[in-house]
């Protein structure tokens, strides 16, 4: 990500002698919105659509009743477990986006261009603030936490046998995706209200 989008912008910040922004214009971009955003939608895709059909095919070949009936709570085992884990990789898994990106975008500013390591990050961490990593953070754990209740939602609701976990895997990749572009937008307008 950041390093096509740093041969993406190369052009126009050229055009504008503004070539020197492009460091920082490129974290940014991608601690800010980018990173988030498609990370928790790869994780949606590949996430909340295995939760769902595991739990799914759990629920139609009546593993879930047997637990009920041997006084075991599933929503404790089978439902906490997985949200508190997608709640906390989600997050693990953004930063780890954001420094791969980060670290893309010097490779892209070196194909055209020469700078040294501590020279590009320095000019990253020179306009990064805490106001623009908290609440890309914090936002976070929110698409985490929503990929796992709707991926443990769609999965204790299949019904109908095998054609029901597929309707239920696909169904919650397509809400848990919509989910993080309302969080997102709920988020941005959050942000620019108190700072």
């Amino acid at each position: 990500m950041g390093l096509v989008l740093t041969i993406q912008s190369r052009p126009t910040m050229a055009k504008f002698g503004a070539e020197t922004w492009l460091p920082s214009m490129v974290s940014l971009s991608l601690i800010r919105e980018i990173a988030p955003v498609i990370t928790a939608l790869i994780c949606a895709g590949k996430i909340a659509s295995s939760i769902s059909a595991e739990l799914g095919s759990m629920k139609v070949t009546e593993q879930i009743d047997a637990m009920e009936v041997s006084a075991v709570n599933p929503y404790k085992y089978l439902v906490v477990t997985r949200i508190l884990a997608t709640t906390i990789m989600v997050p693990i898994l953004v930063i780890y986006a954001d420094l791969v990106g980060v670290y893309g975008g010097y490779i892209g500013y070196n194909i055209h261009g020469d700078i040294t390591m501590f020279r590009y990050f320095s000019d990253v961490f020179e306009h990064l603030e805490f106001l623009d990593i908290i609440p890309a953070t914090i936002k976070t754990f929110f698409f985490g936490f929503f990929i796992g209740m709707i991926g443990c939602y769609k999965g204790f609701n299949a019904s109908n046998g095998t054609a029901g976990v597929g309707i239920a895997a696909n169904s919650a990749v397509v809400s848990a995706s919509l989910s993080i572009f309302i969080i997102d937008m709920l988020a941005v307008q959050i942000t620019d209200f108190f700072f």
